[in-house]
């Protein structure tokens, strides 16, 4: 499920440590040239990451960024000329050698402001293979005054010699005292937060977006299909209901309940279930299936998940038909 960039000018409330860390090392004059900020998906990395470019260019920075020069009236913009930001073009899921040819002609100029020059690279995994050699020059040479970047759900995709010319930040999971206080503020419920950020596994931006009446919406279909689906529902035909939402969301929460579905069959405990409405559906899954079986839809639906993610498989209506064929047989036998 995809979670969009955050507009706050400082880091989130649970990324304070970890900010104050990089302001001391840019401070001291010990900011490595390439940063790789990793971490799944709803923790605010890209936050982070602005955070990070808006100090690193300003003229004036404190704490954060002055946003009062002229290079931060720049950046507010939406241009900086020491700024290059690169992913994966339009309709497309790879960051090709192309643009980063163009980074390396722009690591080779003069900073026109007489700051640094800043390349931020999203998602990082996306590099294909060319791209990533191609990469590597300006990663050992990079000149002075120069900072990477890269931000990446899953670091282990990336070439092992990109990783290791980068300092790797690991974004944790926070504690839920750290992010319920300003999810709490902005849903307007404590305990719609509560729920959400446990159905989120923790990541309090990822808990923001599934709390979208959008995002509910899916969920609640998704609920009616696997109702229909235990009463004998054809699976292709009711996989058309879901033509408008993207395959990626409706894997995400297969793999969350299918998740939840497993630990509840090894551990027989309801408490550790992320969406205690769909119990009943649990519970008639254990009783009717193998957890091994469903060990192996997991894989599937992971594996799936993958492969749209980097535009292995395109055809991805029939990725959810064969997916709910594979559920519906399980939830029957």
């Amino acid at each position: 499920m995809a979670v969009g960039p955050a507009t706050e000018s400082l880091p989130y409330p649970w990324q304070q440590e970890l900010w104050r860390k990089l302001v001391a090392l840019q401070a001291s004059g010990r900011m490595p040239h390439a940063l790789l900020l990793s971490g799944p998906q709803g923790l605010g990395k890209q936050a982070l990451a602005e955070a990070l470019v808006r100090r690193t260019l300003c003229h004036a920075p404190g704490e954060t960024a002055c946003g009062r020069c002229h290079s931060c009236a720049m950046l507010a913009s939406g241009y900086h000329p020491d700024l290059m930001r690169i992913s994966p073009a339009e309709k497309s899921r790879q960051i090709r050698i192309d643009p980063i040819r163009e980074v390396n002609g722009f690591v080779a100029q003069t900073a026109q402001q007489g700051g640094y020059r800043v390349i931020v690279l999203q998602p990082a995994e996306a590099m294909n293979v060319a791209a990533s050699n191609a990469l590597l020059k300006s990663l050992e040479e990079p000149g002075g005054r120069t900072l990477f970047v890269l931000l990446a759900d899953t670091p282990s995709r990336m070439l092992p010699t990109i990783r290791s010319r980068c300092q790797h930040w690991s974004l944790a999971i926070p504690a839920a005292q750290e992010c319920l206080p300003w999810l709490s503020q902005a849903l307007g419920d404590g305990q719609d937060a509560s729920f959400w950020l446990n159905m989120a596994s923790g990541r309090p931006l990822l808990a923001l977006e599934l709390a979208t009446p959008e995002a509910r919406g899916l969920r609640q279909e998704l609920h009616e299909l696997f109702d229909a689906l235990v009463r004998g529902a054809e699976p292709v035909a009711e996989a058309s209901r879901l033509a408008r939402h993207p395959v990626e969301s409706v894997l995400w929460y297969g793999i969350a309940w299918l998740e939840d579905l497993i630990r509840l069959g090894l551990s027989g405990d309801s408490c550790g279930v992320r969406d205690p409405d769909l119990l009943p559906l649990y519970r008639q899954a254990v009783k009717n299936g193998r957890v091994r079986d469903w060990f192996r839809l997991l894989d599937y639906a992971r594996e799936q998940r993958r492969l749209l993610a980097i535009g292995g498989n395109p055809n991805s209506q029939l990725v959810l038909e064969a997916w709910l064929v594979r559920w519906s047989a399980l939830l029957r036998s």
